[in-house]
């Protein structure tokens, strides 16, 4: 599954979760824009994951959808993803919340699509 660029993530049906990471900024960029690829890569490779979807315009929202609770803490676990998370809080955001939800619905969508 996974994303392309700019696109909304294609999800299978549900059930399935969400994790909804809401951030605003520092003005400190030194290595954000890489860390932040290189995590939506690293995630893209972890057992589970679905896809992800993400927008900045002052508040950053980043939404993973994840195939069980097991999977997102397993990736909550990952050496690379924590030491992300280290520099989140030392460097780069003022302030962040973390919210999993579980999707019991869905629907959506897109043009030139049946």
């Amino acid at each position: 599954m996974g994303q392309a660029e700019g696109r909304i993530a294609k999800t299978p049906r549900p059930p399935y979760y969400a994790v909804i990471f809401t951030s605003t900024r520092t003005g400190v960029d030194e290595g954000y824009g890489a860390m932040a690829e290189r995590m939506v890569e690293l995630a893209a490779g972890q057992p589970g994951f679905l896809g992800v979807e993400s927008a900045r315009e002052g508040l950053g929202i980043t939404v993973s959808y994840w195939e069980s609770l097991e999977a997102i803490a397993a990736w909550k676990r990952d050496a690379e993803h924590q030491m992300a998370q280290q520099l989140g809080r030392s460097q780069w955001y003022e302030a962040f919340a973390t919210r999993i939800c579980r999707v019991e619905r869905a629907y959506g969508f897109e043009r030139g699509q049946g």
